[in-house]
């Protein structure tokens, strides 16, 4: 894809796996294969079994690791883990990585509708076979739907006022593209804070648009039943919702005892990484391990 792709606390996350020789470890988000890659190099003679619902991002990972009898790579969701695992001849997992949220290569791809910063159609489907699309949301969600959305899944203080403002605007035109409706945000908003006035409404409809947050929460059931005893979960998430959802799970798999959580607390990226690599900066990583 002509893009580079730096993997979030590399170090952080290859502890967090104990990956040892002859292991089978989970990708469950392969990417163009950061993480994977490194899984691969720390110990000899492991399996990588790499999953990604992004058909283009999954046929750069497929040419990087292409050859390679040790690596299995899927198309499917974080709810298809088990299934996927099954179908590779695999019973059981010794680690599994949940890298969550809209990737770089997402963000930065030509014509894939995830940033407010580009003049391209509202798309931000992770799956390009899936049906929804942003722009199905934002012209013809309910003015009260839209606002729901926005509040719950972007923890937008203007939610209300956002989706006031696209009803309105919708009456007039269809709003079709990421400039058009970012544009309109910031007027509705009035003024910029810290981060630009389109960053959580945007993140709203991303997750609306592919449900995420469902698929996190069915992906960390799939995973505690097909991890083996003293294999590691690590999940990577990116903002205070997924990272909710993360620490409710494991702390539920803890009290059945399950799961012994490694992380009271969830790591964070060192100052240096954050600079280097700004894409980690709001990184949370939370580990536990199988009982």
């Amino acid at each position: 894809m002509g893009i580079a792709h730096v993997p979030v606390m590399p170090e952080e996350v290859m502890e967090g796996l104990k990956i040892s020789e002859g292991g089978a470890y989970v990708d469950a988000t392969v990417g163009l294969g950061g993480h994977a890659g490194l899984i691969l190099e720390k110990a000899k003679g492991c399996s990588l079994i790499g999953i990604d619902r992004d058909g283009e991002v999954l046929a750069s990972a497929k040419e990087r690791f292409k050859g390679m009898e040790n690596v299995h790579l899927a198309k499917g969701r974080f709810s298809e883990l088990k299934p996927i695992l099954n179908s590779f001849g695999f019973s059981g997992a010794d680690g599994i990585l949940f890298d969550i949220g809209v990737s770089t290569m997402q963000l930065k791809a030509e014509g894939r509708g995830f940033s407010f910063l580009k003049d391209e159609p509202l798309d931000m489907r992770m799956d390009r076979e899936g049906r929804l699309t942003a722009e199905d949301v934002v012209n013809e969600y309910s003015e009260k739907g839209l606002a729901e959305i926005i509040w719950r899944f972007g923890e937008e203080k203007s939610s209300r006022r956002i989706a006031r403002a696209i009803a309105s605007e919708r009456k007039k035109k269809r709003i079709r593209t990421c400039r058009e409706l970012a544009l309109l945000i910031e007027k509705a908003v009035r003024g910029r804070g810290r981060i630009h006035p389109a960053t959580r409404t945007f993140q709203a409809l991303r997750i609306e648009v592919n449900g995420e947050l469902d698929e996190l929460s069915a992906g960390l059931e799939s995973g505690a039943e097909v991890l083996k005893p003293g294999g590691r979960l690590c999940v990577l998430s990116y903002h205070s919702l997924e990272d909710r959802i993360v620490k409710n799970a494991f702390r539920e798999l803890a009290r059945k005892g399950m799961f012994h959580i490694i992380t009271k607390k969830p790591l964070l990226p060192s100052r240096e990484e954050a600079r280097i690599n700004p894409s980690s900066r709001s990184a949370k990583l939370r580990i536990a391990e199988r009982i």
